[in-house]
């Protein structure tokens, strides 16, 4: 059965007035339409809804009955297809899914929920690790926020840059290559380990390196930041990483850092999410709080 819902409308303002003529002059229409429209209604239903009383009209029991889910129907419709929703953080209930980068969760995901629960005490942050790739979750819009080093080739997933991040080499302290200034040479003489969800023993440092015509060795590829630097404090194995997201980690295992022997590019750091969410206001606050809270990474020390 195919049901105009334009008629719920019409039902709560007939229960609400007890007559078509209060219900049509509350909804602008005319006092015929009002009527053709409880007549659509008691087809529907199969009840009167509101019967003769002298020179008034009461409802049935079951209008009686329905009137307070009729009402809350209305309302909740309004507020679902209003242009401009206001946003009651205080009562937000929401589980919000942060597909984030390891070193960025590291990095900022204490921020970032504290933030939250600050703002809104009811909703609830998952953050699962980042797949670093475009994937089907990412196209149905199921992660709320992702992150990446590049834009999505997804045409419905919206980005925002939000840093760039420089390359720093970290080393254990009394590496031998903490020793004197750092060479190419010396740098790709030293043994390397990188940080790769796939595995990769290749990234753009080796790119750099062989346009010098260097090439370096590396022995590990590990899956995450944090992995890659507890590896390195315990070898003489040497990690190319970005600055700012792994500062706190470093500065935490007392690693050493270098700065890099040659030109290399900065990393930039974007947010990602789907396009449905964009006139989501929930969402509009969750990713304006990220973003505040990812660029103070990328801030100068306070003195």
């Amino acid at each position: 059965m195919q049901l105009d819902l334009n008629l719920l409308t019409a039902l709560d303002a007939l229960l609400e007035e007890g007559s078509v003529t209060g219900a049509a002059a509350r909804l602008h229409v005319t006092a015929p339409a009002m009527s053709r429209s409880l007549g659509r209604i008691r087809k529907v239903t199969g009840d009167q809804i509101l019967v003769r009383a002298g020179r008034g009209m009461l409802p049935t029991p079951r209008a009686l009955a329905m009137r307070a889910e009729v009402h809350a129907l209305v309302q909740q419709a309004h507020r679902l297809l209003s242009a401009r929703q206001s946003l009651d953080l205080a009562a937000l209930d929401r589980v919000f899914t942060v597909r984030w980068h390891d070193a960025l969760t590291a990095a900022c995901g204490t921020a970032l929920t504290r933030a939250v629960r600050e703002q809104a005490p009811g909703a609830r942050l998952r953050l699962s690790a980042e797949p670093g790739t475009d994937t089907p979750e990412s196209h149905r819009g199921e992660a709320d926020l992702e992150s990446s080093s590049g834009r999505s080739a997804l045409p419905d997933v919206r980005h925002r840059l939000v840093g760039r991040d420089r390359l720093v080499v970290a080393v254990r302290p009394g590496h031998p290559l903490a020793e004197g200034p750092v060479s190419p040479e010396r740098y790709a003489a030293a043994e390397h380990l990188t940080v790769s969800r796939r595995g990769s023993l290749r990234d753009s440092v080796d790119d750099a390196l062989a346009a010098r015509g260097l090439e370096r060795r590396v022995v590990a590829a590990g899956p995450t930041a944090a992995f890659a630097l507890r590896l390195v404090l315990d070898t003489d194995l040497v990690v190319t990483v970005p600055d700012a997201v792994t500062r706190e980690a470093r500065d935490h295992l007392g690693l050493l850092t270098l700065p890099t022997p040659l030109p290399l590019p900065d990393v930039p750091l974007y947010l990602l999410w789907h396009q449905r969410y964009d006139e989501d206001r929930a969402h509009i606050w969750l990713r304006d709080l990220a973003t505040e809270t990812v660029r103070a990474l990328f801030s100068p020390p306070s003195a």
